[in-house]
């Protein structure tokens, strides 16, 4: 070769899993003792649909031993197709592993460590097969203004956590007063401005959040004590295509005080998109032809 020739590196195609899918990836992140495993837990005792759930340690999960279905070192299979695997060996190779399956879950759910920035792991979670859907920060209110305090070695961290979030949700209700409620919020307002700021009464409540992940909205919603109970759910009707700009104003109008919106909407040119809503963040998105399913209304959530 001579010395002016560029050596040409040949790099194999990365072919996506499942015929093209993606899953939606929810990042659930917060300081040590926040409530995250308590959320896990709620979640894969109330599944009724196949989601994968990545954990620190499969060990701090106290799974009902009639749910799972199989162990396989830091994996457990359970019962409705639901998964829960250990990050201990590394982010992308537990990704990995799970792209190894013949069949994807619904939803993907990642607790971050105590002290882990999202804003690290979101670009991770958009490997092939896999899509970040949004990223959910829990705020202990009990402790939340000592550990974000300028003279606390960890308030770096506890301020980066709660700068990635697309939402917040205040947990440990029960251990403080109002006071102190309004005070985290007046600070949370200051460190994300925009950034929705739920306060949840229960680990039940943001299972329910953090489920709405699902790639496919679920239409029929507030069935029983859920999340639904404490914000307005309401459907907005869309009747056959629509043109793209007449969705833009439509989201454009939706209430400020949304939350969470989701649908599949078809446009003029026969295209159907994927609608998501999540905090201060939008995105309007084709779907893959394995994606490809009937349009649906708009989910929207409002606080």
């Amino acid at each position: 070769m001579n010395e002016d020739e560029e050596e040409i590196t040949v790099v194999d195609p990365v072919f996506a899993p499942w015929d093209g899918r993606r899953v939606p990836v929810t990042l659930l992140g917060g300081y040590l003792g926040a409530g995250k495993t308590t959320v896990i837990n709620e979640m894969l005792a109330r599944a009724d649909r196949p989601i994968a759930v990545m954990v620190n340690d499969v060990g701090d999960i106290n799974i009902d031993a009639k749910l799972i279905a199989r162990q396989d070192g830091d994996t457990l299979d359970l019962s409705g197709g639901c998964v829960c695997c250990s990050l201990k060996n590394g982010f992308l190779e537990a990704f990995e592993q799970l792209r190894e399956r013949p069949v994807p879950p619904e939803l993907v759910v990642v607790e971050l460590s105590g002290i882990a920035n999202p804003s690290s792991a979101a670009g991770l979670s958009s490997t092939p097969g896999f899509s970040l859907d949004s990223v959910v920060v829990l705020v202990d209110l009990d402790q939340f203004l000592e550990s974000e305090d300028e003279s606390s070695v960890v308030a770096d961290a506890v301020r980066a956590q709660v700068a990635a979030a697309h939402v917040l949700l205040l947990t440990k209700r029960d251990l403080v007063d109002e006071d102190r409620v309004d005070a985290v919020r007046s600070r949370l307002e200051e460190l994300a401005p925009g950034v929705p700021v739920l306060l949840a009464d229960s680990a039940h409540s943001i299972a329910g959040l953090v489920g709405l992940g699902v790639r496919r909205p679920v239409l029929q919603v507030g069935q029983g004590a859920s999340l639904f109970d404490q914000f307005q759910t309401s459907i907005v009707p869309i009747d056959g295509a629509i043109r793209r700009d007449d969705l833009d104003a439509l989201l454009d109008d939706l209430p400020k005080n949304t939350v969470r919106a989701k649908g599949i909407v078809q446009v003029e040119t026969g295209e159907l998109l994927l609608v998501q809503i999540v905090g201060n963040r939008r995105s309007v998105e084709p779907l893959p032809m394995a994606e490809t399913t009937e349009p649906t209304d708009l989910v929207v959530i409002t606080a």
